[in-house]
């Protein structure tokens, strides 16, 4: 059961804000069409971004019964909104107290119309469907999932640089090395771990019996983990520390993720930076096929980005979120084999050894290391898992968090 449309004319006029639709309406249904009964065409004005109905507007009964291969004329004349905004009027047979028929998924006239600067603009009419529009609105949302974020990113990008540089001038304030701490840091920690792993434990990797041969297996490894902790590590606490942003100003809250992914980028950077002086001194240069790295480094952001939003909305509605996240993190720092060699797992049952190769972290480090240490491209087999897992949490947490971000000021 249905109804087909010819149509006539369809026209919008700017002055009185109304639009005029003229057009024949086909009864391809098994019944015929009595006023008496409550049939009539009218029209229902939806807001198309969100769906929701603005207008449930006015109803024309037609002139004479219209049975079933029959057609009748309709001629429509409304008012359109005032405000900016994209508007879909569904032009559709229904019956009072009944349904309206483009609810049961009848064919049904849509007009769509845009008004900008308080001037309505007819776009385009055409006969659709309920599941068609639905099916196009979910193909929308599937894009702007993955447009979305990026665009965001990059019309806050002045507003991202000024917070990075804030926060990690802040972290040093009123101290005396002041900025040179976020060199100093990492140039600390490397050398502290060259000295437990290289002289005191005298650990060794396979393939490279040097003393210095484990401490940089070490830290490479450790490179990509300073980052991704670091973000993930702060992440469900960023939104309740600017409550402010959130409350009183209207601010793109889902940057302040961002910040701390690039926050932590900043801190690898230098690891990275006295990594290669490491292996400039040790080794004599850095391998050519550190080229490589921003296949790694690009997943590496995304996957980092999409688990601070996911871990940020989240610790809005639970405040112990903070303390459980760094349990977690030190988990996955020792399921990681970062600290030892990934030989030793060869000792563990196979089960254990399959699920631990599914660590996306697991990936990295060996990118880092095959990279900077064994003059090689990553294995391409797990990268583009990789890359396809990154993605995927990259949309997933940035949809998380936009939906979650409507209730935040509630909360706060």
């Amino acid at each position: 059961m249905s109804a087909d449309y010819m149509l006539l004319n369809a026209t919008v006029d700017p002055e009185t804000h109304r639009a005029h639709v003229e057009c024949l309406v086909r009864n391809e249904s098994g019944e015929t069409w009595r006023a008496a009964e409550g049939f009539a065409i009218g029209y229902q004005l939806y807001d198309a971004e969100t769906g929701t109905l603005v207008v449930d507007g006015e109803r024309w009964p037609t002139e004479q019964d219209v049975k079933p291969g029959e057609a009748a004329p309709v001629r429509l004349d409304f008012e359109l909104p005032r405000e900016d905004g994209r508007y879909q009027a569904f032009i559709s047979p229904m019956r009072e107290g009944v349904c309206w028929y483009h609810e049961r998924d009848w064919r049904f006239l849509l007009a769509e119309i845009g008004v900008h600067n308080g001037t309505p603009r007819l776009e385009r009419v055409r006969v659709a469907r309920r599941t068609t529009l639905r099916r196009e609105r979910a193909l929308r949302e599937v894009r702007r999932g993955f447009t979305t974020p990026f665009t965001t990113i990059w019309r806050n990008r002045g507003l991202i640089r000024v917070m990075v540089r804030r926060d990690i001038l802040g972290r040093y304030r009123g101290s005396f090395g002041g900025a040179f701490w976020t060199l100093i840091n990492p140039l600390l920690l490397m050398l502290t771990y060259f000295f437990v792993f290289g002289l005191v434990l005298r650990s060794r990797v396979e393939g490279d019996p040097s003393r210095t041969g484990f401490a940089l297996y070490f830290l490479a490894g450790i490179l990509p983990w300073l980052a991704v902790s670091e973000a993930l590590g702060r992440a469900p606490s960023v939104i309740l520390e600017h409550r402010n942003f959130v409350k009183k100003l209207v601010f793109a809250v889902e940057t302040l993720p961002v910040n701390l992914v690039a926050s932590g980028l900043v801190s690898e950077l230098f690891a990275v930076l006295l990594f290669g002086i490491f292996l400039l001194l040790l080794r004599g240069g850095a391998p050519a096929s550190v080229v490589w790295l921003p296949m790694l480094l690009i997943p590496q952001i995304l996957l980092t980005l999409g688990l601070s939003w996911f871990l940020a909305a989240l610790g809005v509605f639970v405040r112990d979120l903070g303390q459980v996240t760094g349990f977690l993190l030190t988990i996955w720092f020792f399921l990681t084999p970062i600290c030892y060699p990934e030989t030793s797992l060869a000792t563990l049952p196979h089960s254990a050894t399959l699920f631990l190769s599914m660590n996306p972290m697991t990936v990295l480090v060996r990118g880092y290391r095959a990279i900077l240490l064994y003059n090689q491209a990553p294995a391409w087999g797990p990268l583009w898992k990789f890359w396809l897992l990154s993605a995927a949490v990259f949309v997933v947490g940035h949809a998380w968090f936009h939906k979650l971000e409507r209730s935040f000021a509630d909360i706060l």
